[in-house]
């Protein structure tokens, strides 16, 4: 799912929240050996991301679909013009940038895992799912995005979000 512009957040009961992280939208799959990201356009993703691909490819889980986000840190923001540099047709100008400004990934979604197919079942247990695969898989430069049931707490995130967020 993506994001929709609203004026204000949804009030009532069966809301689930999450921020909108300032990055590029990627689909990140892993089978076996094979690790590909793809943009939510279906372009390739993974030759200017190399730093990504590596860390994915260490991962303890062998076989995933897995959506989210790829982020550049800078400070207390999020560098989207870090990531818009990165798309560069040479391959060592990518390398050097991903040396200098390595990318993360932001997760927020399990399509797969293993050889199980997840993309028919409610945002619950998908969230239950990535939260497992989260917690055997965890390393520098891949984080769980947060989620609140709260209204009162996803109006905070976006009054303190200073330049991570995009909404």
């Amino acid at each position: 799912m993506e994001a929709l512009l609203a004026a204000e957040l949804p009030a009532g009961d069966g809301w689930q929240f999450e921020p909108k992280w300032d990055g590029f939208r990627c689909l990140a799959r892993r089978d076996r050996g094979e690790v590909t990201l793809t943009s939510k356009s279906g372009k390739p993703l993974g030759r200017y991301f190399p730093d990504v691909v590596a860390m994915l490819e260490g991962l303890k889980e062998k076989q995933f679909l897995l959506d989210g986000e790829l982020i550049i840190p800078a400070g207390d923001a999020l560098s989207f013009e870090e990531l818009q540099l990165r798309l560069h047709p040479a391959g060592s100008r990518v390398r050097k940038l991903a040396a200098a400004h390595p990318a993360e990934f932001m997760l927020f979604d399990a399509l797969s895992l293993r050889d199980k197919d997840l993309a028919a079942e409610p945002l619950s247990k998908r969230r239950k799912a990535l939260e497992n695969f989260f917690a055997k898989n965890e390393t520098p430069r891949l984080h769980l995005s947060p989620i609140t049931h709260d209204r009162r707490t996803a109006l905070n995130w976006l009054k303190h979000s200073g330049g991570a967020l995009d909404g």
